[in-house]
């Protein structure tokens, strides 16, 4: 069986549920720390315009929250959602008692809000949770489009990958030997770091993530590469 054939490790509730107290070490390793520039730079395209309601999707350990709120003005309701309690219990830490944030232990499938109610959502580096190889793809953008108001944004920071053949299979080779080898061993969870490495150096090209979300019905999709196209940008506008 070939690696483009395999399936990834399933399902990834357990995976998320087991990894927490390693996971915002190895994203640093993972992206040599350049994850936080990239994650401020998105929270500063969600805050543009200034929105009242902002859901982060997928919020993990709550990295995107935190710089959202730091960056916010005071009146911004910020949601933070995720299907992992463990990673909520971190981001939860990580904020402290907040008036203006609340966290949600809840499904991207089945979001527990009315149409139209977010001005903005964010998701950093678990599009690929979504979308990659998932039979419930179609639900999990069809739900971000049905809480986003007309003309609000999805903005997405996810790995890519490089147009330049050379720098692509390099960054394979980093993925899926170094990154997936110290994930392991730091992790001790084989089973996840097996589909980060599967999952990262299999998942769309920005360009194609573009088609996928206008394909969903977003009006307009810009992107911006970084760091050599090994990750990228997205907002999506409804």
């Amino acid at each position: 069986m070939t690696e483009q054939n395999t399936r990834p490790v399933r399902p990834l509730h357990k995976i998320f549920t087991d990894v927490p107290p390693h996971y915002d070490l190895i994203n640093r390793f993972f992206t040599w720390g350049m994850d936080r520039k990239w994650r401020l730079l998105a929270a500063r395209f969600c805050l543009a315009g200034q929105p009242g309601h902002i859901l982060d999707l997928a919020c993990g350990t709550g990295d995107l929250t935190l710089d959202l709120t730091r960056m916010a003005n005071n009146h911004a309701e910020i949601t933070g959602l995720d299907f992992s309690e463990p990673m909520l219990e971190i981001a939860r830490r990580k904020i402290g008692v907040s008036k203006q944030v609340k966290f949600i232990n809840g499904d991207a499938g089945n979001l527990p809000f009315t149409d139209g109610y977010f001005d903005c959502i964010g998701i950093s580096f678990a599009m690929r949770n979504l979308t990659y190889r998932n039979p419930n793809v179609d639900k999990h953008l069809s739900e971000v489009l049905r809480v986003l108001r007309p003309g609000g944004r999805f903005v997405i920071v996810e790995s890519s990958q490089p147009e330049n053949r050379l720098i692509r299979i390099l960054d394979h080779l980093y993925v899926s030997l170094f990154v997936y080898l110290l994930g392991w061993l730091i992790s001790r969870n084989k089973n996840a770091y097996n589909y980060l490495r599967i999952s990262a150096t299999n998942y769309y090209s920005a360009p194609e993530l573009k088609n996928l979300l206008l394909k969903t019905g977003f009006s307009s999709v810009d992107f911006k590469s970084l760091f050599f196209g090994a990750a990228a940008i997205h907002i999506a506008v409804k």
